[in-house]
């Protein structure tokens, strides 16, 4: 009897010492060290990079609405198809709103070494595939330009960029024809990834009306022409906003999101151009066509 008693003794106390099984956690700063080895194997070495920005939207959105909502977007894409995702990452191209409060604008060589050595690291823990989620305008250029300086220096890895996504035609109906900043779109999205951070009692307290300043033919571009047409750094009218147009909206960034982890995990070719091209590159004038 008393042999039984013992056994049974050990066999709950084993079993209060059994840690249950949980699904791996997409994001990155979650998972404990051994998870991360098995989150690297789970994901084939792909993983998103979401890259915000901190800046004004409005009189009616927070700060951080781009670097809120591509987490959103990106973090609900990986639930869907496994990715391991960066923590928040906003040290972006914001030149343009330095004139406002809270803007956090960082030198051209720091936005550019800073991802270079995030990159690096990614990759030195596993991360051979990375794609870079942008969710803020004024990046659309500086991402593009940091992916093919990718060919400066020979890399173990790749870095995919996914640009902004357009909605597809269809969906609830726009109210509104400029909306390019804090306006009907970016409110829709935020009523989905914080409403709680979404002031619409706010949005008509200043004008997000291009005032039309500077008269120069659309082939010709200056830096100034964003503070000219819209020098609140708000363009459309967030109270347009509704949770129908953010649903829609959301729904299909995600989708785009998926649709390039999957194209991403199933790329063979990429690095291995990479390395090619690399190897031309120390001898150039053995190239041949």
């Amino acid at each position: 009897m008393r042999n039984n008693v013992v056994v049974l003794m050990m066999l709950i106390f084993s079993t209060t010492l059994t840690w249950p099984q949980s699904k791996l956690s997409v994001h990155w700063e979650e998972l404990t060290a051994a998870d991360f080895r098995s989150a690297i194997e789970q994901s084939k070495g792909t993983c998103l990079l979401p890259f915000g920005i901190l800046e004004k939207h409005g009189a009616h959105l927070p700060l951080g609405t781009d670097l809120l909502d591509v987490r959103y977007a990106a973090l609900h894409a990986a639930e869907q198809e496994y990715a391991i995702v960066f923590p928040e990452y906003y040290f972006g191209q914001i030149f343009e709103a330095r004139h406002q409060p809270g803007t956090i604008a960082y030198s051209t060589h720091l936005q550019l070494e800073l991802l270079q050595e995030t990159t690096d690291e990614m990759a030195r823990n596993g991360c051979k595939k990375v794609i870079i989620v942008n969710g803020h305008g004024g990046n659309e250029n500086l991402l593009p330009f940091f992916a093919q300086t990718q060919l400066e220096k020979q890399h173990n890895y790749v870095v995919y960029v996914l640009g902004l996504v357009e909605p597809p035609a269809g969906g609830p109906p726009k109210k509104t024809s400029v909306d390019m900043h804090g306006g009907e779109s970016e409110t829709s999205k935020m009523l989905i990834s914080r409403p709680d951070l979404v002031h619409l009692d706010r949005a008509n307290s200043e004008s997000g009306a291009d005032q039309t300043r500077l008269k120069l033919p659309d082939t010709v571009y200056t830096a100034i022409w964003w503070y000219a047409r819209f020098p609140n750094h708000y363009s459309g009218d967030g109270s347009a906003a509704t949770r129908e147009r953010g649903e829609f909206e959301m729904t299909n960034w995600q989708v785009a999101i998926v649709n390039a982890i999957r194209a991403v995990k199933a790329d063979q070719t990429s690095l291995q151009l990479q390395n090619e091209f690399f190897e031309k590159a120390k001898h150039p004038l053995e190239t041949r066509p």
